[in-house]
């Protein structure tokens, strides 16, 4: 099960990682955080994304690491990481994370790394979407009568979320 890394300006990784915990009532497993003040050191960043990649990769060695914009500090960083890491680890990176493409990772964090890059892809571009206003369905006043819960749901998932307790 590859470890999954959020390396994002600040607040965006911890928010994130706050965001699942919430979804999945519990703090999901082999997710990390990384988040880069406007005046982070470089090289500082670095070492602590460095850090976070080598205790998730204990195991299978395999790490996602997902930032929040392409071009920008906490991807370059990323992006150095997984050009340096030279067999150490089996890394992969994508750029442009949002909520649906973390969720659907978690919903396939057991498949393996190549799967599951696709799988995240695809989730994050499904949930971009214009919304239509809508009438309020029946007494609901949010108006989501009859939505799902499971994150795995609406994100096109076929199996369960692994630490779905909700």
């Amino acid at each position: 099960m590859p470890g999954i890394l959020i390396i994002a300006h600040a607040p965006l990784a911890s928010a994130l990682c706050a965001c699942a915990e919430h979804v999945y009532c519990s703090a999901p497993r082999r997710l990390e955080g990384l988040d880069v003040a406007a005046d982070a050191d470089p090289q500082t960043v670095l070492q602590q994304a460095a850090q976070a990649i080598a205790r998730l990769a204990a195991g299978d060695g395999e790490v996602l690491v997902l930032a929040d914009a392409a071009g920008a500090t906490p991807c370059n960083t990323a992006r150095r990481l997984v050009f340096d890491a030279a067999g150490a680890a089996r890394l992969r990176l994508i750029g442009g994370v949002n909520l649906p493409m973390l969720l659907r990772t978690l919903c396939y964090q057991h498949e393996g790394l190549d799967d599951l890059v696709s799988r995240a892809v695809e989730g994050g571009r499904r949930a971009i979407a214009e919304i239509e206003p809508a009438e309020p369905a029946g007494n609901d006043p949010s108006g989501l009568a009859g939505a799902s819960s499971s994150p795995c749901a609406s994100s096109g998932a076929s199996v369960p979320c692994p630490d779905s307790t909700c």
